[in-house]
């Protein structure tokens, strides 16, 4: 059962629709993204890489750039700390071909996710002081790294922290105290005092604007900054940061250059994934290069995705983006092997009945316990933690809803917890094995959610007819283009359209298309989700004799509510309109 709710925010579009020369089916869509003020419309719709924030207004840049310069000009040894996501590879990508063109003694590390965890630690800094390393410079990681940085000092070590994520704090008398490494320089957009514009960005965006700045330094080309873009849109869509302001600049721009890339590494992913010869679009890059990217680290070396991206061997880069596909093959088939033990135990064991999901999988690797705990968070909209055997205890992570701070919630618990960290819409957690099943039993004591708080709940943008259905529509709203986080696809709803035909198509039967109209006007509708679910509502609702009808063509009594995206179907040469179905429900 799902809520519809029309987004009804009041204000005077037209007005706007007028200022910024749009439809006014436009400006109903900026409005309901929270997007008022006309300037920062215009940014919205027409921003490019002269909107870009002031890089030096970044707390500690001037000061970090002056370091890596000098160690830069006197061939000290640096190392760049990365991670194994998405966002740490491409980080580590941008910083380690910018200080190797500006001509430094740079290496660099990331951490096997099993192995040795997330983020910099000891052992890294450690073995960096015995190779006479100068300067450490992370990426996508380090400002919790409080005892390690402490240590790179002890042993003479110079650090540059580059990281996006929240600063670390300590609640003392209810408050809390944020806490930052005592690193040489920390370039964090999130630290209080940062004057930085726009504190949204991913951690290759933090590390692109060091490299700004240093570029100007050493006087390399515009162009050559800007060709980083590129790797930065891969890394800004795949760490679902908010497709607004630079963020959305970035993908718009790095997409531009993506889809005519020179990089060997990249044109042998997309050929190898089947994109090559098609375009590159923000969807591909979220469900097709960056799972093969992550997968490298989830399941072997992060440091193959970034040779790939590194490779000028076509050859070599070849290997290495087999390797990458067939290892996010892999990772697909073993997520599908732990959502279905997942669904089976919270079925088996009645847990439905909770209002947050706290699943045991002993046999699931680790690295895909947040990737089966967001496809169980979307099944059954709850809170979703997946935990599994660690070499102490067990790990996990967890998937939240809207309505549930998850990180805040786990702050009731942390004394059944050894290391958790994260924020209101996904954590990690380390939990000794007996304090799992108290665990689950609090969190779901605790929860202030109600029955209402848990049912789905779908937005819609606007009721549309299907007399206002046009090419001219579409042009207007693909200026919201790219989509994503804080910018999601446009949702219009429907009313009370008649089904004229039905049918399924596709080997899998997993396509179904209809033919609709409003009494008028005819159009066709596209579905692509839970084809037996429609089959079987329409049975419930109106019996076999009219589910035959329908799918028979014959005349028929089915008239359908709808949720939709209009969009143009190119095939063969030949252009029509046709709508997306999202979502549907029998009209009343």
């Amino acid at each position: 059962m799902e809520k519809w709710m029309v987004r009804n925010v009041k204000f005077n579009t037209a007005k706007l629709a007028q200022d910024l020369g749009v439809s006014e089916v436009v400006a109903k869509l900026l409005v309901n993204r929270g997007i008022y003020n006309l300037d920062i419309a215009k940014e919205f719709l027409d921003g490019n890489i002269d909107d870009f924030n002031n890089p030096k207004e970044m707390l500690g840049m001037i000061g970090a750039v002056e370091l890596m310069k000098s160690s830069i000009i006197t061939r000290e040894k640096i190392l760049i700390v990365g991670d194994y996501d998405v966002d740490g590879v491409i980080s580590t990508y941008v910083l380690y071909t910018a200080i190797k063109k500006c001509g430094g003694n740079v290496s660099f590390h990331i951490p096997d996710r099993i192995k040795e965890g997330y983020g910099i630690n000891e052992s890294i800094i450690r073995k960096a002081s015995e190779d006479k390393v100068d300067i450490i410079i992370t990426c996508d990681n380090g400002i919790a790294a409080i005892e390690q940085v402490k240590l790179a000092k002890e042993l003479g070590l110079k650090v540059i922290i580059t990281d996006h994520h929240d600063v670390p704090f300590i609640e003392e008398n209810g408050e809390r105290k944020y806490i930052v490494p005592n690193a040489d320089f920390v370039l964090n957009p999130k630290q209080e005092k940062c004057e930085y514009k726009f504190d949204k960005i991913c951690g290759a965006t933090v590390a692109y604007k060091f490299v700004e700045c240093l570029y100007e330094e050493f006087n390399v080309s515009k162009e050559e900054l800007y060709d980083l873009l590129q790797y930065v849109a891969i890394a800004t869509v795949c760490d679902v940061v908010d497709l607004t302001s630079e963020n959305r600049i970035i993908v718009k721009e790095g997409l531009k250059r993506i889809n005519s890339t020179n990089n060997i590494g990249l044109k042998a992913l997309f050929k190898e994934t089947g994109l090559e010869e098609k375009t590159i679009t923000v969807y591909t890059l979220g469900f097709v290069i960056g799972p093969s990217i992550n997968a490298s680290g989830r399941l072997e070396q992060a440091e193959w995705a970034l040779k790939m991206l590194l490779s000028n061997n076509e050859i070599e880069a070849k290997e290495l983006a087999e390797k990458l596909n067939d290892l996010n093959k892999e990772r697909q088939d073993l997520t599908k092997e732990g959502l279905d033990e997942a669904i089976e135990i919270i079925e088996k064991n009645n847990m439905t009945k909770d209002k947050v999901l706290v699943v045991y999988l002993e046999d699931v690797h680790e690295s895909i316990a947040g990737i089966i705990a967001g496809r169980v968070r979307e099944k059954y909209n709850l809170p979703t933690i997946i935990l599994t055997k660690a070499h102490d205890g067990a790990k996990g992570s967890g998937r939240s809803i809207e309505e549930y701070n998850m990180f805040e919630e786990l702050l009731k618990c942390k004394d059944l917890l050894g290391k958790f960290g994260g924020h209101p819409m996904a954590a990690g957690m380390s939990i000794p094995n007996e304090n799992i099943d108290e665990f689950r039993s609090r969190l779901n004591n605790v929860t202030t959610l109600s029955d209402e708080d848990i049912i789905p709940k779908v937005s819609i943008d606007m009721g549309l007819l299907l007399s206002q259905i046009n090419y001219e529509l579409i042009d207007q709203i693909a200026l919201l283009e790219p989509y994503g986080k804080a910018n999601p696809k446009p949702t219009f709803g429907m009313k009370k359209l008649k089904v004229v035909e039905a049918k399924i198509l596709g080997k899998n039967r997993n396509v179904l298309k209809l033919k609709l109209t409003d009494g008028r006007l005819y159009i066709e509708g596209i579905y692509f989700g839970n084809i037996e679910g429609f089959e079987n509502s329409i049975k419930d609702e109106l019996g076999e004799i009219e589910y035959n009808k329908v799918f028979n063509s014959l005349s028929n009594n089915l008239y359908l509510d709808i949720i939709c995206m209009p969009e143009i179907n190119e095939f063969n040469g030949n252009k029509k309109v046709q709508l997306v179905i999202s979502n549907y429900r029998i009209s009343k």
